[in-house]
């Protein structure tokens, strides 16, 4: 079930976002958006707001972050930059995002939960992967550095023992910093290019070839065999296109 919505009043707040891609267009199913949808998303964290959880869903995004600013120029940094480098890096001119944006202010650390669980559970109830950490363009996998839930939220008088225990861990057990290129001794979960994409999975790079470029070959994937194995799979239902320009 979808959480309630509460429209954002005023700054200084964590809030629940979420951006649709224009007709709904799969822009993101594509590997190479998808990697630069990552990039521009930390390009303006720290910046224009502190990024608490994400996912990057196929045709549209949920974020919960604490804006710098306004969460309308926030939301903007992240929209509009990516448009400009989708026309300068991908050279596609056409429209991305819908207009808006959906949102909700978080108003203490339950509330924060549920949607910290709905960002989390998004892949799985899409069946892209069985399970939550599988799904490589999400905080749930762990794979990211992130901003701890805000002070305010642990010391919510209304949230609940069970909650305050919850977020004592979010933003920091699983994030991990960006490694460095010699760091980098892993590999990157694949998504489908135009040329694959006959609903076949891309297969895993083995050690000696060269490592998948962008944003997610910066991050070591710790899954077991198994565990790559289904997040392989999961791209096999997947019909998405290279978008046209």
């Amino acid at each position: 079930m979808r959480p309630a919505r509460e429209h954002a009043t005023h700054g200084g707040h964590t809030y629940f976002v979420t951006s649709q891609t224009y007709e709904r267009r799969l822009f993101f199913g594509n590997e190479r958006w998808a990697k630069l949808m990552l990039e521009v998303l930390y390009h303006y964290r720290e910046r224009a707001y502190l990024l608490h959880e994400f996912v990057i869903m196929k045709d549209h995004f949920h974020l919960l972050i604490t804006p710098k600013t306004s969460l309308e120029k926030a939301v903007q940094f992240v929209k509009g930059g990516f448009s400009f480098r989708a026309k300068r890096d991908l050279g596609y001119a056409g429209e991305v995002w819908q207009p808006g944006f959906p949102d909700h202010r978080i108003r203490d650390a339950q509330d924060y939960e549920i949607h910290r669980r709905y960002i989390f559970n998004n892949p799985v109830k899409k069946k892209y992967v069985n399970e939550a950490h599988l799904y490589p363009c999400s905080s749930a996998s762990g794979l990211f550095e992130l901003d701890p839930a805000p002070q305010w939220l642990r010391t919510s008088s209304a949230s609940g023992a069970k909650a305050q225990e919850f977020l004592a861990g979010a933003g920091t057990a699983k994030a991990v910093p960006l490694q460095s290129k010699e760091q980098n001794q892993a590999k990157a979960v694949p998504f489908q290019s135009q040329e694959q994409n006959q609903a076949k999975a891309v297969p895993l790079q083995d050690k000696d070839q060269k490592l998948a470029e962008g944003v997610l070959s910066q991050f070591e994937i710790k899954n077991t065999e198994k565990a790559k194995a289904l997040a392989a799979a999961a791209f096999e239902q997947s019909t998405d296109r290279e978008p046209k320009k």
